[in-house]
């Protein structure tokens, strides 16, 4: 009988989980770049103390995921709003290490250097900050990321693949460092870049919506159950006792 206390325990700590992450994606429904997190569930099965031919179903506490979906993507007109097309990303130089990002939306310092909407130096395939000419024409990008200006190239965006299933970390909204160390975009044949757009969150409002009530449910449902379940157990103490 106390199994179905720790399954109704297991299965409400992997509610709550998915509880957070909703509420995280609903958050940043607006962020340029955010994509969405989704959380999969094990099941793990375990064998009841009474008989060795039962097994009892518990829940994982769950494993994050990124959705791989693109968001819209919003004309601008601006030259230095940047959009991938595909499953890639731009990189950052922050203070906490080099992060992959889908914002897009880059400004020119003074001293010419590509930076993103934080001051984070915008970095090419190589790793190293983009160096724009203040003096000179407007920058034209190419879908391989090509940067001329007044018909000179003078870098190349950078554009990076990676293994988000082996681990990430969030940072700074739409920003993502992941465990396994991102690799530039050798081949664009499925990548791109469209300059003068941005790309908007993928989270799905309806959708989170609809998770939500459902989890809320389901967590006032196992509530229920597992009342009834303590209920019944003191119920069986209570005759067991009293029966000696």
């Amino acid at each position: 009988m106390q199994s179905g206390l720790y399954v109704g325990i297991s299965s409400q700590i992997a509610l709550e989980r998915r509880l957070n992450t909703i509420a995280d994606n609903m958050a940043n429904m607006n962020t340029v770049g955010f994509r969405a997190t989704d959380v999969k569930f094990d099941e793990v099965l375990s064998k009841t103390h009474n008989d060795l031919n039962a097994k009892v179903s518990f829940v994982t506490q769950g494993n994050d995921y990124l959705s791989t979906r693109s968001g819209a993507l919003e004309q601008t007109g601006s030259p230095l709003d940047f959009a991938i097309k595909g499953d890639a990303w731009f990189q950052l130089s922050t203070p906490g290490g080099k992060v992959l990002t889908r914002d897009g939306r880059f400004t020119m310092k003074e001293t010419g250097e590509l930076v993103s909407t934080r001051g984070f130096p915008v970095l090419d395939a190589g790793g190293a900050p983009i160096q724009l000419n203040r003096a000179g024409g407007p920058p034209v990008v190419g879908p391989d990321g090509r940067i001329t200006q007044d018909g000179q190239p003078v870098a190349t965006l950078g554009v990076f693949k990676a293994d988000i299933s082996k681990g990430y970390l969030r940072y700074d909204n739409s920003g993502v460092i992941p465990v396994d160390p991102p690799q530039p975009v050798v081949d664009t044949i499925d990548t791109g870049i469209a300059q003068g757009y941005v790309e908007h969150s993928n989270v799905n409002a309806l959708s989170q919506m609809t998770q939500l009530i459902q989890v809320n449910r389901a967590f006032e449902a196992v509530a229920s159950l597992m009342r009834d379940t303590e209920s019944s157990f003191g119920d069986a103490i209570k005759t067991l006792g009293g029966s000696k």
